[in-house]
C-alpha cells in the first residue's frame, strides 16, 4: 500500500483508462501512488469498462501501487462520489488525491512532488499546474487524509459537480495550508482548452441546470459552512505544530 490513493470518477468513457494508465506509466507514479477509477453500475459502458480495464497492462501489485477498478452500487454527482470513496479510504493512505479522467500527469515524479510537499506540511493541500487554470485553480488536488477524516468529505462545499475547486482552494487558502506546485504538470485535457470533444458528460456538467444547483451551494457555504470547516482544519494544524 502506497502513501498516495488518487480518486478517478469516471462515467461513460471508458477509453480514459488507457490514456491515464500511460500517462502515469510515463511519470513512474506507481512506486508513490495507487490510482483507482470509480464507475457506475448503471453506466451503459461499464461493460467495457470492465473489459478495457482488464486488458491495460497494469504494474504488478506485488512491486509497485496498483490500479484498480471500483464499481458504485448507483449513479451519483461527481462530488458525493468522489466524497463517498475519500472518507471510506481516508484511513488507508496518508493523502487522497482527486484527478479526473481527463486529467494526465506530465512530470516525472509528480506523485513523490506531491507526498513530499504534504509531508512537510503535515496536514495541507498541494496542486499542480493543469495547463489551463494555472494556479487560480485546483482542478486536481491532494490533501492530507486528516482533513477528510475531519471533514467527512474531501470537497468541503456541498455542490455535486462545479466549484469543487474553488471550495477547497477557499478552504486551503482559508486555513493557510494550500501550495501551488508550477514545476509539476497535470494537464487537464479539457473542450475549454480545445483537448477534447464535447461529449455528454461535459454537456450535462457544464448546464445551466448544474450552474443553478451548485452556485448557490458554493455561495451559501462561503457564508454559513466555511468558518467551521476553517477551525476544524486549522485545529489538525495546530496539533500537528505540537
Amino acid at each position: 500500500m502506497t502513501d498516495l490513493l488518487v480518486i478517478v470518477p469516471t462515467r461513460g468513457r471508458p477509453d480514459a483508462i488507457g490514456r491515464v494508465v500511460d500517462a502515469w506509466n510515463a511519470t513512474g507514479a506507481w512506486e508513490r501512488a495507487e490510482l483507482t477509477f470509480v464507475a457506475d453500475e448503471d453506466d451503459p459502458t461499464v461493460s467495457t469498462y470492465r473489459a478495457v480495464f482488464a486488458a491495460v497492462p497494469l504494474p504488478d501489485p506485488a512491486t509497485r501501487g496498483p490500479a484498480r477498478l471500483v464499481i458504485s452500487d448507483m449513479w451519483r454527482p461527481l462530488v458525493p462520489k468522489l466524497n463517498l470513496a475519500a472518507k471510506a479510504w481516508a484511513g488507508e493512505h496518508f493523502a487522497l488525491a482527486y484527478a479526473g479522467d481527463d486529467h494526465l500527469p506530465r512530470t516525472a515524479g509528480w506523485a513523490g512532488r506531491y507526498l513530499d510537499e504534504l509531508r512537510a506540511m503535515g496536514t495541507g493541500i498541494v496542486y499542480g499546474d493543469d495547463l489551463l487554470q494555472h494556479e487560480r485553480l485546483p482542478t486536481q488536488w491532494a490533501m492530507t487524509s486528516d482533513i477528510v477524516r475531519a471533514l467527512g468529505r474531501m470537497v468541503p462545499a456541498p455542490v455535486e459537480h462545479l466549484y469543487c475547486d474553488n471550495a477547497v482552494l477557499a478552504l486551503g487558502r482559508g486555513a493557510g495550508c494550500i501550495r501551488y506546485l508550477s514545476d509539476v504538470v497535470i494537464e487537464h485535457m479539457h473542450p475549454i482548452a480545445g483537448k477534447a470533444e464535447m461529449d455528454d458528460g461535459y454537456a450535462k456538467a457544464n448546464a445551466d441546470s448544474q450552474y443553478e444547483r451548485d452556485r448557490p451551494a458554493f455561495h451559501n457555504w462561503l457564508r454559513d459552512g466555511l468558518a467551521a470547516d476553517l477551525r476544524t482544519v486549522k485545529a489538525l494544524r495546530a496539533v500537528r505544530a505540537g
